[in-house]
Order: C-alpha cells, then structure tokens, then sequence
C-alpha cells in the first residue's frame, strides 16, 4: 500500500483530524493550588512532568508547578485496555471504510491506535491544560518517512500542546530532525547514556531527550554487577550537564528529561536537572519524606559515586559506557557532523558511526538477537552478551534501548489486538 494514503496533507489525515477533534473544548484552565516542595525544584531549574496517563491519578497529585504529562506505548496501552475507549472504536473504523477504503487491516489498525492516542493526549490537555507527550506507533520505528508524516499529523491535531516522542534509532534521528524543522517538539525517547544524547542533539537537536536512569540501575542490580546506586544518576547527571554546554555554544536547543525515576531520594539528588518525568508513585514518596523546601539544594553537579561488585571488571566490560564521553565519541561525533545531515539517509550515520569505531552506538539488531531480548523483558543478561560487548559489537546502553523498544512493541501489540477484537467480523 502507497504511504501517500496516510501522508499528512492527505483526505484521510485531514478527516481523521476532524474526527479526534470533536468535543475537545480547548486546554483546561483550572486554578491549580501550588505546592512549596514542588516550588523550590522549580526554582532551582527544574521542570516538572509526571510520568502518567491515568488521569484519576495525575489529578490527586496536581498542583501548579507541574507543566507536562507523559505518556508511552504502555502507559497508553493501561489506559486502553480499561474499554475508556472502546466506544470509539466502530466510529473510527466506518470513517476509514469510507475515506480510505485501500487501506489493509494493517494499517486500519495503526491509524485507529494513532486516533486513540491522540484523543487520550487530548483528554490530558483538556483536563490539565499541559503539553502531553504522544509517542509515535513502534512499527514506525525504522520507518523514516512514515514517522515525519504521523509526527506531522500528531502536530496538526493540537500544535500548542502535543510533543511528539520519537525513539532511538537511525531513522529516528533523522525523523525527529526533519520533524523539528517543521516546527514539531519532539521528545526524544529511550536514551541510556550521555554519549547517545550527544548523538542525539548532534543530528536531531530536538527540544529533550532522556536518560531512563531506573533502569541503569536495575541492569546492574538484576545481573548482580553491583547495588546500582548512583549508576542511572550519574548517567543522568553527564548527560544533563553536557546538554547545558551544548546549548551556551549555542549548538544545539535539547533539555535533559530525567525518566524512569525509581526512588524518591532521586528527586532531591538531581535538583536542578532540565526536567524530571516522574511517576506518581516517586512523587507521592519524595512529598512524604516530609523535606524543608528551603533545605533542598541543587545536586545535579554533584559525583554520583558508583560500587561495582567484587570482582566485576568495569573497564573490561565496558560497564561505565552510560557516563563516559572519551577520544572515541568525539570521533564519532566528528564523523556524524562531516554529514549533510539534511540529505543524508539513515545507512549514511550508520557508516559514519562504523568508521569511527563506534558502531556499538546503533548496532544491526538481527532477528536472533531481539527474540533474546525480547525473552528477558527491559533489562538484558550480562551474561548473554558481554563477549559482544568485551568485542566492541554492542554496548550496554544499546542493548537497553533495544530492550525498551521491544518492550514498548509487546504493549503495543497488546494495544492493537485489543482494537482488533472490537473490529467487525
């Protein structure tokens, strides 16, 4: 099937705009209380997201200081499987019968999930009148010209409000570039270390990226490499302060998003980081800490100590990849530059990384090798892969992108088989 059916200038774009639109009544202006504690993050620099799509839950929490929502492929995946949206579901499907009768089953599928996302993020602004972070479909993920055109589409349907979540890979990068230049925001999602968010502002300079700093520490927990205290922290902390550099040079616009926040202590310990994506949990624990507001102090510039365990090799196993920027990655940056960014195409970074010798960056992940990932969820097995690690083939911050990504995959797969059951027969 020809992509022009779905691009974003065409009838069925503009009709299923239409469609998402009816009954959103603008963004919310409710006179939201503040909260001291959250009002002294705030003035040391921090930007205040929670990390939800519930929105009973976002509610209990809310306060004035809070500027954004984010939601994923399973954040959303939650919220769909409650039937929130079932209704909407046959309506959808008959608009697509009619404006788009080519369409396959397929992609019925992925523009009724791309509706559903969008109508979620506006009930979001609706309710809470703040950006809402939406994330494109995970089979969009290698496909470059299919991510612009739903990335454009997301933007046409609330442009003050939606910032569109692009995910690492080649295409994404590249995506994610010709989308901002469009004037989309992107959040660019399902970074693990400071030296892929170097990557990431040098080809895409979108207005975030991330460190999901949980699960830094939960792959040194869940191999047993250490107590992973500080490792995701520390990771953030690099990349964060790295992002502040870039933009005094004036070469690129990105703010650090601190995401997958496990703990309440890692409020406090990276007060003045760009913005945090917390959970409600994290929040609900760091106000019951019960902290002096006047008390909390900027920590994001601090060392972040971390212990391996005894007898694991971290130099060896390359287990400091998530905070090192060395000789290597500024070879590798230099490679990226020397491109015509603007023209090039994904296999062009892919060389440029090779020929740097850091083609760990953005490994080919073969069919093989995401079914092993695949099998052990979002964290992957130091055993099963530091060979290829100790060979320079892959990296631990890649293969934990590669894992979420396959994880993101599994929920939306759970996401389209429920809009699947609720088709006609």
């Amino acid at each position: 099937m020809s992509n022009s059916s779905t691009a974003s200038d065409s009838p069925l774009a503009e009709a299923l705009r239409a469609h998402v639109l009816e009954g959103f009544e603008g963004p919310g202006s409710a006179p939201w209380e503040s909260n001291p504690t959250w009002d002294r993050l705030e003035a040391l620099g921090t930007e205040l997201w929670l990390d939800t799509g519930d929105i009973d839950v976002a509610r209990e929490l809310w306060v004035k200081e809070f500027k954004a929502l984010t939601t994923n492929n399973t954040l959303l995946n939650r919220e769909i499987q409650k039937g929130l949206y079932d209704a909407r579901v046959p309506g959808l499907q008959a608009l697509l019968r009619e404006v788009a009768p080519e369409l396959d089953e397929k992609t019925r599928i992925l523009e009724t999930a791309f509706a559903l996302n969008a109508i979620h993020g506006l009930k979001l602004v609706e309710t809470f009148g703040v950006q809402v972070s939406v994330e494109l479909h995970t089979d969009l993920a290698h496909d470059l010209k299919r991510s612009v055109q739903y990335g454009l589409r997301y933007h046409a349907i609330c442009p003050s409000h939606f910032i569109v979540k692009v995910p690492l890979t080649a295409e994404g990068l590249l995506a994610a570039r010709k989308l901002g230049q469009q004037g989309v925001r992107i959040n660019f999602t399902l970074g693990f270390s400071a030296r892929q968010n170097l990557l990431i502002a040098s080809v895409a300079n979108p207005d975030f990226c991330n460190v999901f700093m949980g699960r830094i520490n939960a792959f040194l927990i869940d191999n047993k490499l250490g107590d992973g205290v500080n490792a995701g922290e520390k990771a953030t902390a690099l990349s964060g302060n790295t992002m502040v550099s870039l933009r005094q040079e004036g070469r690129a616009k990105t703010r650090q998003i601190g995401a997958s926040m496990r703990g309440p202590n890692q409020v406090e310990d990276l007060a003045g980081l760009d913005v945090y994506t917390m959970p409600p949990k994290v929040a609900q624990d760091f106000l019951a800490l019960g902290k002096d507001p006047s008390g909390i102090e900027r920590g994001v510039d601090g060392d972040f100590p971390v212990q391996f365990a005894e007898g694991v090799d971290a130099a060896q196993d390359q287990l400091e990849i998530f905070w090192t920027l060395d000789e290597r990655t500024n070879r590798a940056m230099e490679g990226v530059s020397a491109l015509d960014l603007d023209n090039c195409g994904p296999e062009d970074i892919l060389s440029a990384l090779s020929e740097t010798g850091s083609e760990d960056l953005l490994p080919d992940f073969d069919g093989p090798t995401c079914a092993a990932l695949r099998e052990k969820g979002k964290i992957p097995s130091y055993a099963a892969w530091v060979e290829e690690v100790r060979a320079g083939n892959l990296a631990w911050d890649s293969l934990l992108t590669q894992s979420g990504l396959l994880s993101f995959a599994e929920d939306q797969r759970a996401l389209d088989e429920r809009i699947q059951s609720l088709l006609p027969v």
